[in-house]
């Protein structure tokens, strides 16, 4: 507050929600408390989220067992000391992998929750000004999810800040390490579900019938093709069945682990000495070596944990993993070592072979479950992501439709007859373990890398760790993956491959649409016009103004976008009102609803035109918004109201003005209002790159007279009267075509990869959810 009674403004935005002050509901605050915050959590909600989690997180990690001894060993055991020692380095694996650097570490690192390659990349977003598009203002800022930290200048921070902020190239290189990480966690969406069932389905085999490979790689293909097709309906009626199932695989595989070392070699808990490491590495060689390409597969999952970190605290999965899935896990490899220290030729089958005669078909039961059930999580984890991508500009248009009620879980058709279609060839295609195992192992070390990078910036730029520490972290991380990376490139011939050609096609798909989206935003900004040109043309607009309100849609949140005068160069009438809208996502997880919109006035008063910028998190979906159309007008007549009360002189606070305006709108039911919590933005001024900028605490206004009452009336009314009378939606359809002398890369990005995925991509007018009958497409060219 100033001296003189008069609100100290920023720019001109008053956020309600900040001035009101209001009690957050109970419901709220449960919410909040149970997936935000862990210090509010009773001891039973922890544990109870730690339970359900075992079924969303820990499926695809928990059927390892299922495959990992068979691809360690294809050529069979040469000797015991080589069991012992593979099975010492899995237990480290999981350890160090696992639990030291997922469990504990990057799981902090989620985004408010979300997890996964772009919820680090968007944290990253917000600490450093190195997204390619760089669509966001100062007023994003000042959400309350938009959280930063600041560095001293002399900072190791922020030397790494300038140091990327100030190169276009390491922006890029960034940029392309996360989509290599995203399309291999998208290939693993493919290659996990085929080689879980398979390996299940796979154990009918195991001594107990004699069923050709042909009849189980058809079962599997109708499992993976049922899987899939129910996908559309959502796991939210089966849901709660998935952590009772996984929980009760853990419990099997621990406790049949339990009875093989009391059966057949306790001597295999020799294995967790570190030792057996060395001398594994020491004898085996480049024997030794090459069989890091199967052992890695025991940490597969683990990004799809990182992944699905969003449905539950952090605390309740590092319960789940420490308490049940990490001894579980540990139990049951060792158990099948010791099995197979007096049966080293069923190497071939070890889990199936390792379980009790009399439970046999039992356990297979619960292990082609535990199987779907994973192959459930890994789909889910692919769905979200893409839809991150989505939100982030990194893929093509696609529909996104929700399953529950609680709209936490989403499908996407597309994305998911694609998986299908590439997961069942893949199983025919193969027939075995062997080689998918081999492609699995590939696409899990490519990712693992990927978070490796990722983890060091954000050790530097958000958790502000000493350089010391990050370089220990970085040193110990990269020779144990760099490793195991070094172990799964000679194996590209024998299935390796197919991660890397499904990495480079989700690769060429999403940075080509990434590359037309940023030099399309960088067309509209250097092509928008000018305050000034718009206000030489008066009032009027040199048009007739006809009755109605155009929403000219663009991608840029200030000044006046090139459609718009396009549209009136070439057409004699503009409706009487005209609202510029900007719908944009930022790298935020979801924006408050009571935050999302900002409307703004353009020119004078009897110019008619505002702006409303609506702000989506990658969380949040446009398509959820049913009722846009409703809540922008809300959001623009609620301006127009305060505009014109706060015109009046200083005297009462904001919460008197609303309660006053609350009270007046009771007797005038023409008048639409939102009740909810507001972010107004006043006058735009006539420079167009002046955001708007949230200010704090209260603000002191007189009463209003009732001259000013009616002279908002009047623009209530005349609002209402060009609403009643039509809304058009005006959508621009800017083709880019490269110019004559682009070289050969940008011709064939942008007139034959870009121009063919926004052709097959689903359309603008379908993503607002613009009714066909009230759409006008406004076609313009560019050469670039």
């Amino acid at each position: 507050m100033s001296d003189n009674g008069d609100p100290e403004k920023k720019g001109g935005v008053w956020d309600l929600d900040k001035q009101l002050d209001q009690p957050m509901d109970e419901e709220a605050k449960t919410v909040r408390n149970v997936c935000g915050d862990q210090t509010y959590c009773s001891v039973g909600t922890v544990l109870q989220l730690a339970f359900q989690s075992l079924g969303v997180v820990y499926g695809d990690l928990g059927t390892s067992p299922l495959y990992v001894f068979k691809n360690i060993f294809p050529a069979g055991i040469d000797a015991p000391e080589d069991l012992l020692g593979a099975l010492s380095v899995i237990i480290y694996s999981l350890t160090l992998i696992v639990l030291v650097k997922y469990v504990l570490i990057v799981c902090r690192a989620n985004d408010n929750g979300q997890g996964g390659t772009f919820a680090l990349y968007s944290l990253l977003c917000r600490h450093a000004k190195i997204k390619t598009v760089p669509n966001q203002d100062q007023s994003d800022e000042e959400l309350t999810t938009f959280s930063r930290s600041t560095f001293g200048e002399k900072s190791f921070s922020e030397c790494t800040k300038r140091w990327l902020e100030g190169h276009a190239v390491m922006r890029n290189i960034l940029l392309i390490l996360v989509l290599v990480g995203s399309c291999a966690v998208i290939g693993d969406g493919i290659l996990t579900p085929a080689i879980s069932v398979l390996s299940a389905v796979g154990g009918i085999n195991a001594g107990r019938s004699q069923i050709s490979n042909d009849v189980v790689v058809l079962v599997s293909v109708g499992i993976l093709v049922l899987l899939f097709i129910v996908q559309q309906f959502g796991p939210e009626k089966v849901g709660w069945l998935f952590a009772p199932v996984v929980l009760l695989w853990f419990l099997v595989i621990g406790g049949i682990g339990i009875f093989n070392i009391w059966k057949y070699d306790t001597s295999v808990l020799k294995a967790f000495s570190p030792m057996y490491v060395y001398v594994y590495f020491k004898k085996g060689g480049i024997t030794g070596w090459a069989s890091l390409g199967g052992i890695v597969l025991c940490i597969n999952g683990t990004e799809t944990l990182f992944a699905d970190v969003s449905h539950f605290p952090v605390l309740s999965i590092q319960i789940a993993f420490t308490v049940v899935v990490f001894p579980c896990l540990l139990l049951a490899y060792s158990g099948q070592a010791a099995y197979l220290m007096k049966n080293r030729d069923h190497v071939i089958d070890a889990f199936h072979y390792s379980i009790p005669e009399h439970i046999y078909w039992p356990v297979f039961a619960v292990a082609t479950a535990a199987a779907i059930v994973a192959s459930q999580a890994i789909i889910t984890a692919t769905f979200s992501l893409v839809k991150q991508a989505l939100a982030l500009g990194c893929f093509p248009r696609v529909k996104v439709v929700y399953t529950s009620r609680n709209r936490h879980q989403i499908y996407i058709p597309e994305i998911n007859w694609i998986l299908m279609i590439l997961c069942i060839l893949i199983t025919v295609r193969f027939r075995n373990q062997a080689e998918i195992g081999n492609a699995a192992g590939t696409a899990v070390v490519i990712v693992m890398l990927v978070t490796t990078f990722l983890m060091m910036l954000v050790m530097i730029l958000v958790w502000r760790c000493h350089w010391t520490l990050v370089l220990i972290f970085s040193v110990l991380t990269f020779v144990v993956e760099g490793t195991y990376l070094s172990a799964v490139l000679p194996k590209v011939n024998q299935g390796g491959w197919v991660p890397l050609v499904l990495t480079l096609a989700f690769f060429v798909v999403m940075y080509g649409w990434h590359y037309g989206t940023e030099i399309r935003y960088d067309i509209e900004m250097h092509s928008k016009v000018s305050m000034a040109w718009l206000l030489g043309l008066g009032p009027s607009l040199g048009l007739v103004r006809v009755p109605g309100i155009g929403l000219v849609y663009s991608e840029i949140a200030n000044g006046v976008p090139r459609i718009f005068s396009h549209f009136i160069t070439n057409l004699p009438a503009i409706h009487s009102v005209v609202v510029f809208v900007c719908v944009k996502y930022l790298p935020v997880c979801t924006v408050p609803e009571e935050e999302r919109f900002l409307v703004k006035r353009i020119g004078p008063e009897n110019f008619h035109m505002f702006r409303c910028v609506v702000r989506y998190g990658y969380k949040d979906d446009h398509n959820r918004d049913d009722e846009f159309e409703k809540k922008l007008f809300d959001n623009l007549f609620t301006f127009v109201r305060l505009e014109s009360l706060m015109e009046g002189s200083p005297g009462s606070d904001v919460s008197s003005i609303l309660n006053q305006d609350t009270m007046w709108n009771n007797h005038s039911s023409s008048i639409p209002y939102s009740n909810a919590d507001l972010s107004i933005a006043s006058v735009d001024s006539i420079e167009p790159d002046d955001s708007p900028v949230h200010i704090g605490q209260s603000l002191a206004y007189s009463s209003v007279p009732p001259s000013k009452q009616l002279v908002e009336l009047d623009g209530i009314e005349f609002l209402n009267r060009c609403r009643d009378a039509g809304v058009v939606h005006i959508l621009g359809n800017t083709v880019v075509h490269a110019r004559g002398g682009s070289n050969f890369f940008r011709k064939v990005a942008i007139d034959y990869l870009y121009a063919f995925l926004r052709k097959i991509c689903r359309g603008n007018s379908v993503l607002f959810n613009v009714p066909h009958e009230s759409l006008l497409s406004v076609g313009q060219i560019f050469y670039v």
